[in-house]
Formats: structure tokens, C-alpha cells, sequence
């Protein structure tokens, strides 16, 4: 069985800093990317940033235009991604998704197979 474990979500001040860890387990997911979404209340859920995976340290990454520059994911090996997020807003907070879908490179939630359960993320200003 596939599941999805996401952690390290919580409460922060703006400015802060906060690491998601996401860990899959049930398959190998050499061939797929990794990624996260975020839904925050009363607003769809949306694309944060996702990665395939490469090897060791070679992999291709994107993100939304909106945590450019903040967030980092990272893939610590098939079957784990990180996101490092710093500078932290208040429109940060939001429930964040991890989720894999096979080699496609997409943003669109819709290519994603599987998903975590989700992490809360509290942002104060």
C-alpha cells in the first residue's frame, strides 16, 4: 500500500523559517516526481513546487511564482522530498500536500497519483 507521510508543519512568525519532510513508502519512486500543494481556507488547492529525481544530487526543479526565491525542495532520495521555506508571510498559512505523480513534470494537481494527508502550516503576522 502507498502512502504519503508528510511532517514538520506548525506555527511560525513571519519572517521564520519551517522544513516539510515528506516520506513515501509502498513503492519505489525513482520514476516519479515529487511535490507540494498547499490549500489554504476557502481558496483550491495550488501548485507550491515540485522535482524529479535524477540521481544524487541531479534533479530538476519548479515552483510557484509566489515562493520563488523562499522555498526550496529538495529530493533526498527516491522516495523522500524536502521544502525548506524562510522569509514566511501570513498568506504562506495553508494545509501543504505532498504528492507524486509519474515523470511528467506538471503542475497541475490532476497529474498527481498520490497524496499525503497534509501538513498545517500557521503563518502570524
Amino acid at each position: 500500500q502507498v502512502q504519503l507521510q508528510e511532517s514538520g508543519g506548525g506555527f511560525v512568525q513571519a519572517g521564520g523559517s519551517l522544513r516539510l519532510s515528506c516520506a513515501a513508502s509502498g513503492r519505489t519512486f525513482s520514476s516519479y516526481d515529487m511535490g507540494w500543494f498547499r490549500q489554504a481556507p476557502g481558496k483550491e488547492r495550488e501548485f507550491v513546487a515540485r522535482t524529479d529525481w535524477g540521481g544524487s544530487n541531479s534533479y530538476y526543479a519548479d515552483y510557484a511564482d509566489s515562493v520563488k526565491g523562499r522555498f526550496t525542495i529538495s529530493r533526498d532520495n527516491a522516495n523522500t522530498v524536502s521544502l525548506q521555506m524562510v522569509s514566511l508571510k501570513p498568506e504562506d498559512t495553508a494545509v501543504y500536500y505532498c504528492a507524486a505523480a509519474r515523470g511528467v513534470r506538471s503542475k497541475s494537481e490532476a497529474s498527481y497519483e498520490y497524496w499525503g494527508q497534509g501538513t498545517q502550516v500557521t503563518v502570524s503576522s
